[in-house]
């Protein structure tokens, strides 16, 4: 018997992981002994009041010995020799569009104009250190696009939002800590996150995706209204029928080529603020109190 039950603790009780089954046993009236299989799915902090609660979710096994639990499945294929598909940009979009296309059978063949994330790394602390800029490798280009150093946080306000949780589960099977397949509000963290994005291009190059790095698609080449081939910032001619456009809102150079080709764009909306840093252990203080 599966059952799902929220339960709401102290911080203090909510910290006794070892405890879960007798909290759960007690909301079922259930003897422990019954429960074959207990999982979080949900974790928040209630920091309304200054009484703050921790509110749990739990998915729930009863009377069922044997019960194995479904593992996350990715199950890529060697694509080396592989109908190819041409993405350009390397950032959450077109890495995750690669991810999916290994599973199909499909061969990824990423175009980044930016650097990979180490020499990417390197051009950011030269730019503070030299002032002097990348144009193609900096914070908006390069591999894992825009928030690489800056948004470890997981969240989106898209309507079309698909399989978040998948989301979730491939970033866990590429290194990110499990709470993030539970958590109210997931957070890889900015300085997990580049190895993370690490581990997702080696598993793609391990089963046959390529990526070229410092490499500008300069045109789409349109014969007879469908796509032909890309033409690169070496001069060169890719040839492809097949293109995943994901390149970033920050690839103006991209979107005022598509206009010229009288393909049909839309605007769409972006967040911009200021970011204050203050100790971690202030910002707890305020929002969490003593917890």
């Amino acid at each position: 018997m599966l059952k799902q039950i929220d339960i709401t603790l102290s911080p203090v009780d909510a910290q006794k992981t070892d405890n879960y089954t007798e909290y759960a046993s007690k909301i079922l009236k259930i003897s422990k002994n019954r429960i074959s299989y207990i999982k979080l799915v949900k974790h928040s902090i209630d920091a309304r009041q200054r009484d703050i609660k921790v509110q749990l979710r739990f998915v729930i096994v009863i009377d069922e010995p044997n019960y194995k639990p479904e593992k996350i499945i990715f199950e890529p294929k060697n694509v080396t020799n592989s109908k190819e598909v041409a993405i350009i940009g390397a950032g959450p979009a077109g890495l995750f569009a690669a991810l999916r296309l290994i599973e199909l059978r499909l061969k990824p063949i990423i175009f980044e104009r930016g650097q990979d994330i180490h020499q990417r790394k390197r051009d950011i602390a030269t730019m503070y250190k030299n002032n002097k800029i990348n144009i193609n490798s900096n914070y908006c280009y390069g591999e894992g696009g825009a928030g690489t150093f800056s948004d470890g946080k997981l969240y989106t306000r898209s309507s079309k939002r698909g399989n978040v949780n998948r989301i979730l589960e491939l970033f866990y099977l590429h290194g990110a800590n499990e709470n993030i397949l539970y958590e109210a509000h997931p957070h890889i963290g900015s300085d997990k996150l580049p190895k993370v994005i690490e581990n997702i291009r080696n598993r793609i190059i391990e089963h046959g995706g390529i990526f070229h790095f410092n490499t500008q698609v300069v045109d789409i080449i349109i014969v007879n209204g469908k796509i032909n081939g890309l033409k690169l910032n070496n001069g060169s001619i890719f040839k492809t029928t097949n293109l995943v456009l994901s390149s970033g809102h920050s690839a103006k150079d991209v979107y005022k080529m598509l206009a010229s080709k009288n393909i049909l764009l839309a605007a769409k909306d972006f967040a911009m603020g200021v970011r204050i840093e203050n100790p971690q252990e202030i910002i707890n203080k305020i929002q969490y109190h003593n917890y």
